[in-house]
């Protein structure tokens, strides 16, 4: 977006509507009060170190970094923004919790839908974080934002019970103190990692045996720091260190281990499963962390090594992959000459592998790529948060992922 350098007279209300009027065509933003905020509430004022051009454009803006360069805090993506209040479904009068304050923009958003016969309260463990959120807040003239330092694991119980709750960081559970503080009909949406590197934004309501969902849609976040840490650490596996792998606490990937394993003899394995290029992979990544003894974790790919061959990622990026031992497979796909019915190109997946067993689990990675596409591929998800102990049946699509206080049911209904 280059709308200051062409047009330098340009507002920020007119950028503001022009990324709203952006939202609206994507199908983002599709309730006028979702749209009224974003149309209102002045982002600009909410990372005030950005520019005007970045500030309205739809990209995240990283605020925080620890002494590493890890980034610990954000605004938002705004289309990720928009999804999740589309998913919140907050009306005027409500009170809403949030766990992740970061710059109070999103807190901003909620308190101009909820009016202010409403009221938001936004948590999050950083001094500094909670001083500039309040203050982006009263720059913008948002009133009905209470924000407190505070784990936002533990919610606010000073405040509750709230009709809504949110989270705008990434979860590994869901803590017993957000269910317990939700009214009897309250709503939550939670951006849940579930294992490996498949991670949902979940709306959970009540029903009659524990929570069930009633929409999931794609979402990262930064993971929530506190009791419900869900830290992640890096592992190089060129000497060059420009292919990395996201390691969560779930995986296993030894960089002593898998230190030039690319080096080794390469394995390519095809699956014949098609994929339209305008549809996402990411159900079948879900599937694949799922199934896999060791859940798809990403690998970063620098640009300099795709175009040196030493490997051929499925995005810019890079791939999922997946390790055992000393031997490592990662998704790929090449297109085909086939078309779908509306006349897309169709890509078809493989898999590639290497190291000593690279070819087995390939394969085997391949294998539960087929079955997906065969058995599971035209079903819906479920999510459940059971009051009681649930059960698992892998070969029917029904899986239990265990947790300290809630485990996650996920069936492929």
């Amino acid at each position: 977006m280059t709308l200051i350098d062409d047009q330098p007279d340009v507002t920020p209300e007119e950028l503001r509507d022009a990324l709203t009027d952006r939202l609206v065509a994507a199908g983002t933003v599709r309730t006028p009060s979702v749209e009224t905020a974003f149309r209102t509430v002045p982002r600009h004022l909410f990372v005030p170190s950005a520019s005007l051009d970045a500030a309205y454009g739809d990209d995240p803006i990283y605020t925080k970094h620890d002494g590493a360069g890890v980034s610990l805090s954000a605004a938002s993506q705004p289309t990720i923004v928009g999804m999740m209040l589309e998913q919140l479904n907050a009306e005027p009068g409500q009170r809403i919790l949030e766990a992740g304050a970061g710059t109070g923009y999103n807190a901003a958003l909620m308190a101009t839908i909820v009016s202010p016969q409403g009221h938001v309260t936004t948590i999050d463990v950083d001094d500094d974080l909670v001083t500039g959120a309040r203050d982006h807040l009263a720059a913008a003239g948002v009133g009905n934002v209470t924000v407190v330092l505070a784990d936002g694991a533990l919610g606010h119980p000073e405040n509750a019970p709230f009709d809504r709750f949110i989270a705008t960081v990434g979860a590994w559970e869901v803590p017993t103190a957000w269910l317990d503080q939700l009214t009897p009909e309250g709503r939550l949406v939670v951006p849940l990692r579930l294992r490996g590197v498949a991670s949902r934004s979940i709306v959970f309501v009540r029903g009659e045996n524990g929570w069930h969902s009633v929409d999931h849609q794609l979402a990262t976040f930064m993971p929530l720091r506190g009791i419900g840490d869900d830290a992640r650490r890096t592992v190089a596996i060129t000497a060059e260190r420009d292919v990395t792998l996201q390691v969560h606490k779930d995986q296993a990937a030894d960089p002593t281990e898998l230190a030039g394993v690319l080096d080794t003899n390469r394995v390519e394995t095809w699956t014949g499963v098609m994929i339209p290029a305008t549809v996402s992979y990411e159900l079948l990544d879900l599937w694949l962390c799922l199934r896999l003894d060791n859940p798809l974790m990403r690998m970063h790919v620098g640009s300099e090594t795709t175009t040196r061959g030493t490997v051929t990622p499925m995005f810019p990026w890079g791939s999922m992959a997946t390790t055992s031992g000393n031997s490592l497979a990662y998704l790929t796909s090449r297109r085909t000459a086939e078309r779908d019915s509306a006349d897309v190109p169709l890509y078809e997946v493989g898999v590639i592998g290497h190291g000593p067993s690279g070819a087995e689990l390939a394969e085997h990675v391949a294998d539960e790529i087929r079955t997906w596409n065969q058995d599971y591929r035209d079903r819906a998800v479920r999510f459940e948060l059971p009051d009681t102990p649930p059960s698992a049946d892998p070969g029917t699509g029904r899986f239990v992922l265990s947790r300290p206080t809630h485990p996650i049911l996920v069936t492929w209904e």
